[in-house]
């Protein structure tokens, strides 16, 4: 019977390692397959205009073309439309983080009239896609003598329904005794979600670090309606001016492709080790 049992064992153990060795060799075959495309962007920001294209793809270029990086601060203000995109999206980003952890507090831990209903209503807004009320937006922008500057992109993005979801999903797994203890002691509702909730919230805040910075940084259709004037234009837009209406500098395009893509690698790289843990806490709840 022992044996058995022992034989048993052994097989349900070679089982799971045969298992887990095919889970991970098909997650190295999907990572392999998703950075494929960005080693083909890193290749082409080296070579010539008419070798970007040519096939069987040369993936170490023969004759190395790194004036590319060199002419992308010459041929556009790149600059500027670094400095442009990182200033909407840190203003964004921190935006974002004090109205959506500041209103998840309230539906979280506050109890008010209509707090559910208010709450549904706010979180069907992410259903409605922004091609919907585009038009009106702009409109309502125009009319306030907001086009053609940042102001109406940071006003249109400093809230976020999906953040209020995520962090109020994340503070309902604090428990309220915490809240409780603090109204106890004097500590007023301000007071709890700067010096309880916030601390305790770093993963939450974290994932919406990353998405927010993702999301604003690579934004296209936004600056496209709002900002015309040169100096006022972000890198996702800056790219545009290498396509002119008979050709496309594509060696350029993919140079300044990778260096619009290292502020995004360094914001996760920093913050990885609070993603998924932001995730899983959030998506456990409620």
């Amino acid at each position: 019977m022992a044996q058995t049992l022992a034989v048993k064992s052994r097989s349900a153990k070679r089982q799971h390692q045969i298992t887990m060795v095919a889970v991970y060799v098909l997650l190295i075959v999907i990572a392999f397959l998703m950075l494929i495309p960005f080693v083909w962007m890193l290749s082409a920001s080296f070579k010539m205009n008419k070798d970007v294209f040519a096939f069987p793809i040369e993936w170490i270029p023969s004759n190395p073309r790194p004036r590319n990086y060199v002419d992308i601060w010459t041929k556009i203000p790149l600059l500027t439309f670094i400095a442009n995109t990182a200033k909407l999206t840190i203003i964004v980003t921190l935006l974002q983080l004090f109205t959506s952890s500041f209103a998840a507090y309230a539906f979280a831990k506050l109890n008010f009239k209509g707090k559910k209903v208010l709450f549904l209503g706010y979180i069907a807004t992410i259903a409605v896609p922004w091609q919907a009320y585009m038009v009106p937006q702009f409109m309502m922008m125009r009319s306030w003598g907001l086009n053609n500057t940042h102001l109406a992109i940071i006003c249109l993005q400093a809230f976020s329904a999906f953040g209020v979801f995520l962090m109020k999903q994340f503070y309902e797994g604090v428990p309220t005794e915490l809240c409780e203890a603090a109204r106890i002691d004097g500590l007023s509702e301000y007071g709890i979600w700067w010096r309880i909730m916030l601390p305790l919230s770093k993963p939450a805040l974290s994932t919406l670090t990353i998405f927010t910075f993702v999301s604003t940084w690579n934004d296209f259709l936004g600056p496209l309606i709002y900002l015309t004037k040169t100096e006022l234009k972000t890198i996702q837009i800056g790219l545009r001016m290498f396509i002119s209406q008979y050709s496309a500098e594509y060696g350029l395009i993919m140079a300044a492709s990778v260096i619009a893509l290292i502020p995004v690698l360094i914001v996760f790289l920093a913050l990885q080790k609070y993603f998924v843990q932001g995730v899983a806490s959030a998506g456990l709840k409620g």
